[in-house]
């Protein structure tokens, strides 16, 4: 069994999930931009910084380790993903891995932006 602490996720690259990501927001009639807007909200990255990382192959350790300003509202999220509450994951990495997924739910279920962002 795979620990949490060197979990195969981390060393999965952005690049590969991102277009999950985009395709799951477009099939409920959303758009890329409103992921790009999430993605930077959650990490403080603009959209060139994260158009780099995407396109360098970053994994998600370096990208959330790197991540310019993680948004400290994100603590506001809560709720299940994959069976497990977010706001009850203790590995840091894990958590904002799942911070964002649940955002990207969020965007799916049809949730304003205004909410998603936690305004």
């Amino acid at each position: 069994m795979t620990s949490v602490e060197n979990h195969r996720i981390y060393t999965i690259s952005v690049a590969s999930v991102y277009p999950h990501y985009v395709a799951k927001a477009v099939r409920k009639g959303r758009t890329k931009h409103e992921v790009d807007t999430i993605i930077c909200w959650l990490t403080g990255y603009d959209d060139r910084q994260l158009e780099v990382q995407i396109t360098s192959g970053t994994d998600f350790q370096t990208f959330f380790a790197t991540a310019p300003r993680m948004n400290p509202l994100r603590q506001l999220i809560t709720g299940v993903v994959c069976g497990v509450r977010v706001e009850h994951i203790e590995h840091p990495i894990m958590r904002e891995i799942r911070y964002l997924d649940k955002l990207i739910d969020e965007l799916a279920r049809g949730k304003s932006m205004d909410k998603i962002l936690r305004k």
